[in-house]
């Protein structure tokens, strides 16, 4: 769950799914930030290339995060294989038992794809990728996993709902003016 929070806090970043309107995976020091605030292990360089990295696995992680079941199927295999993750038991800092599936010194962004990979593996097998969602709002490219009972929140924020709650008010009251 955590890895599938972390996916969705990443592509996040983008302009359209930020919370600034900005790209927050702009400059090394923003992704550094991302990391420390979900305690990201493993290897972090820091720098430009880094990021670069980064940015283009969040690119590959949004598209997967739309795909459905059986396409997301091929492009999991796809990373797990070019990554050639081979899962094993970890603990380390706090975490207890959790399964890693490449070096701690492996580059970020693989490091990235793969926990992401793997997390996906989970959502697929219970059949629920349709708990991977993209917000509603038609503003907004935010992307959110539906922990809801009966899987039916549509927006990633109570700010993009309230917003097309009131754009619906507003709508609807110049039409009985």
């Amino acid at each position: 769950m955590d890895a599938l929070q972390f996916v969705a806090a990443l592509l996040d970043t983008v302009p359209l799914a930020s919370e600034s309107g900005a790209d927050e995976l702009s400059e090394p020091a923003q992704l550094s930030r991302l990391l420390a605030a979900w305690k990201y292990s493993g290897r972090h360089d820091g720098d430009a290339r880094e990021l670069a990295e980064v940015r283009a696995a969040r690119d590959r992680l949004r598209a997967l995060w739309a795909l459905d079941r059986d396409a997301a199927v091929d492009e999991v295999n796809a990373i797990l294989a070019q990554a050639r993750a081979l899962p094993r038991l970890v603990r380390h800092d706090d975490e207890d038992w959790h399964i890693h599936a490449t070096s701690p010194e492996a580059p970020l962004a693989e490091r990235i794809l793969v926990e992401a990979a793997m997390a996906f593996v989970d959502v697929i097998r219970a059949d629920a990728t349709e708990r991977l969602r993209t917000c509603a709002a038609d503003d907004c490219e935010g992307s959110f996993l539906d922990l809801s009972k009966n899987a039916s929140r549509l927006y990633c924020s109570a700010r993009c709902g309230n917003r097309v709650a009131a754009r619906a008010h507003r709508a609807r009251a110049a039409d009985a003016g």
